[in-house]
């Protein structure tokens, strides 16, 4: 045998047994059978064998398995990113002449895709306000084979009843499928709510170093699984193992991450109430705060004090307002300025921030800002957000007090 040959073919094989506290990685796309029997009999789609890289790898079975375990699901499917689980949903289950039911202040990609590709493949789209069962349960006709739910709303944090909304559309034989980044399988459990399938965009808690793109989709009906898992074969998803091995590095932590950053976030709430420049702050955890107390009871049952009782946090220096510290509620959320603050104005306070980054995605150890303009993400009105510029917050894992050092002196640059 020559050289390069027995290099390539070199009979050794590591013993078994070795353990460590990281799962090992493997990669491949081919899988090597002994024979052509074993070839013929392995089973991919129950996770009993191996065939196929794309189809799963030691690495990836164990990542899923632990974000089954984090969701409280049963069967777990990871692609590229999050919009992707969202695309992979939508792919599967809908087809020509059917419509899907999305919130109007849900993800805006998600908006998107069902205006473009799905639109132009014959499916039908319409929005729902997500504060109001009613006009969900109207919307609801013969062709509804799917309804998105987000929880809470994108950008203006609105925390819509998720049960109530699950539960509806139970009772009308339709599929939800819930956004559940935000609640990161953390804040609350997706299945007890009613939700029928989770995505989740690793992305932002699971990976938490926003270095990595990645999706989950998580159901408990082997069914529902099993027509996602075929869909999901056909259209060739993978995911590298170099980023499922990070998103498993990270994930012991997430809960620390989770509570660490919601903490930071209501104290920065807190202190921006009581400045001059600021209309509203948006956040689930802040009385007042659009579908707050649908918040108090799925993410801080037995806390649903009244906005005038609410359990106070250590305000920063200079705050006194009421944000309640019950339950969990992530690391969002959004600045109203005051109406006589110009666009341009608020572009300034972005850019004068300098521990804050202007930037995309949220939940990783950088804090981010964000402008947006509502008008270009709604076709409804938005109830109980205050009219003025909008700025999103997403909060890192820096020291809090620096973070309010940062945000003063942005707002007294915007002022000037």
């Amino acid at each position: 045998m020559q050289d390069i040959t027995g290099l390539i073919h070199h009979p050794y094989v590591p013993p078994e047994g070795f353990e460590a506290p990281q799962p090992g990685v493997f990669k491949a796309s081919t899988v090597f059978f002994p024979n052509v029997a074993a070839m013929r009999a392995r089973e991919w789609k129950d996770k009993s064998a191996y065939t196929y890289g794309l189809h799963g790898t030691p690495t990836t079975y164990v990542l899923e398995e632990r974000l089954c375990a984090l969701e409280g699901g049963q069967q777990c499917l990871l692609v590229p990113s999050g919009l992707a689980a969202i695309a992979l949903v939508s792919l599967s289950l809908l087809k020509a002449g059917d419509e899907v039911l999305i919130p109007d202040n849900a993800y805006a990609p998600n908006k998107s895709l069902a205006a473009a590709e799905l639109a132009q493949w014959g499916i039908g789209h319409r929005f729902y306000n997500p504060m109001d069962a009613a006009d969900l349960a109207e919307k609801i006709s013969p062709a509804t084979q799917l309804v998105w739910l987000e929880v809470p709303g994108s950008v203006t944090l609105e925390f819509p009843d998720l049960p109530a909304l699950a539960g509806l559309c139970r009772d009308k034989g339709v599929t939800t499928a819930l956004d559940n980044t935000w609640g990161a399988g953390l804040a609350f459990k997706p299945f007890a709510c009613g939700v029928d399938i989770s995505i989740h965009a690793l992305t932002k808690y699971p990976s938490g170093g926003g270095d990595v793109l990645m999706g989950s989709v998580v159901t408990t009906d082997e069914a529902l699984h099993l027509r996602l898992k075929l869909t999901h074969m056909r259209l060739g998803l993978g995911v590298g193992a170099n980023d499922v091995e990070a998103v498993l590095r990270a994930l012991p932590s997430i809960a620390l991450r989770y509570r660490a950053q919601d903490q930071a976030c209501r104290l920065l709430a807190a202190w921006l109430q009581t400045q001059p420049e600021v209309a509203q702050v948006l956040h689930p955890a802040v009385p007042g705060s659009p579908g707050h107390e649908n918040w108090q009871r799925l993410c801080a049952p037995g806390h649903a004090e009244s906005s005038e009782s609410a359990t106070e946090v250590v305000a920063l220096e200079g705050g006194s307002p009421k944000v309640s510290q019950a339950g969990l509620a992530a690391s969002l959320l959004s600045i109203v300025f005051k109406p006589e603050f110009a666009s341009a104005q608020v572009d300034a306070f972005c850019d004068a921030l300098q521990l804050f980054r202007i930037g995309y995605s949220w939940a990783g150890p950088i804090s981010l800002v964000v402008p947006y303009e509502l008008s270009a993400l709604r076709s409804m009105p938005s109830p109980g957000v205050a009219q003025g510029g909008l700025v999103r917050l997403a909060i890192g894992l820096e020291a809090v007090q620096d973070l309010q050092a940062d945000v003063a002196q942005a707002l007294k640059a915007m002022r000037a």
